[in-house]
């Protein structure tokens, strides 16, 4: 597993809320193709859930990566 954050590849994303990622790349919320403000929420690959806006999709990552420690 690489040692690097991938936060900081993905700086303007999460400034501008368009976009998040975990330091350790293993969670993501990324905008769906339907052109609203929904997020997909990304685990390990795989399509794990989606929801309406940026601060609901980064406290979901969360909520649910401290679940996996």
């Amino acid at each position: 597993m690489r040692n690097s954050n991938y936060q900081t590849f993905y700086k303007e994303e999460i400034k501008n809320k368009t976009g998040y990622v975990t330091k350790d790349g293993t969670w993501a919320a990324i905008p769906t193709t339907g052109g609203g403000k929904k997020l997909a929420i990304i685990h390990n690959g795989e399509h794990v859930h989606t929801c309406r806006n940026f601060d609901s999709a980064r406290s979901y990552i969360l909520k649910e990566s401290k679940k996996s420690k």
